[in-house]
């Protein structure tokens, strides 16, 4: 599996490339599958550029992408998009529109609480665990381990010297992951080395705008499809579909 991963934190002081309105999240999402992404995770936005948890940007943004596009579609629930666990927790039980799945940070504060009502309503909790956090730690002891749809591996290192070690440190800490599948992938500086790593080790990755804004050879990419069909060549999938 690779997902695309269509915006992020990013906005439109990060270029024009990045998609913010719903139309043109449906854009990326159309041509991101197209290149060969199976799964697309977004942020949605505000009509200021801000990431929301808001029920009608939600719905409005899920509706847009799906009218295009038949694969899996995921959101953020980051605690940056709404600070306080307790009002996290009542954004998504006031969305109308439900993604298929949606990602959890399970070292920020109300994590439990939000992958618990999301499970109540039948969304699929990718649990983010990030490296340098109590995430693993926390998510080792919690009782919803055995219920997400999967892990997201997140390594927060930026530089590409150290990222795969820091990446195997992660999954190290993670063990089994109690018996759910991994999704790895890095950020920045080492989107590339722990995508190839994902590729070596046979784990779900994604790629996309939110984790990079480079391909390989430093050049700047122009879409988050660019980026896919550059990820699933660096993944090596032509070799594991031959």
């Amino acid at each position: 599996m690779v997902q695309v991963c269509l915006n992020g934190a990013r906005g439109v002081a990060d270029g024009w490339m990045v998609p913010v309105s719903p139309g043109a999240l449906a854009d990326a999402a159309v041509e991101a599958v197209a290149a060969g992404a199976t799964d697309v995770h977004l942020h949605p936005k505000s009509p200021c550029g801000h990431d929301t948890l808001s029920p009608r940007v939600l719905a409005v943004t899920l509706d847009a992408i799906r009218a295009r596009v038949s694969v899996p579609v995921g959101v953020t629930t980051g605690a940056w998009a709404e600070p306080e666990p307790a009002a996290r927790v009542e954004r998504v039980r006031g969305w109308t529109v439900l993604p298929d799945h949606a990602s959890v940070n399970w070292h920020e504060p109300g994590a439990e609480e939000v992958a618990a009502a999301l499970l109540d309503r039948g969304v699929g909790v990718e649990a983010g665990i990030w490296s340098g956090t109590e995430g693993a730690t926390r998510f080792a002891v919690s009782p919803l381990r055995a219920k997400v749809l999967r892990v997201l591996a997140e390594v927060t290192d930026p530089d590409a010297d150290t990222a795969e070690a820091t990446a195997r440190a992660l999954l190290s800490d993670l063990g089994e992951a109690h018996g759910r599948p991994v999704l790895l992938h890095g950020e920045d500086g080492s989107a590339w080395p722990v995508l190839r790593l994902a590729g070596r080790l046979g784990l779900a990755t994604r790629i996309g705008l939110e984790d990079t804004l480079l391909l390989p050879d430093g050049e700047r990419a122009v879409s988050n499809a660019q980026l896919v069909a550059e990820g699933l060549v660096q993944y090596g999938w032509a070799q594991r579909s031959s």
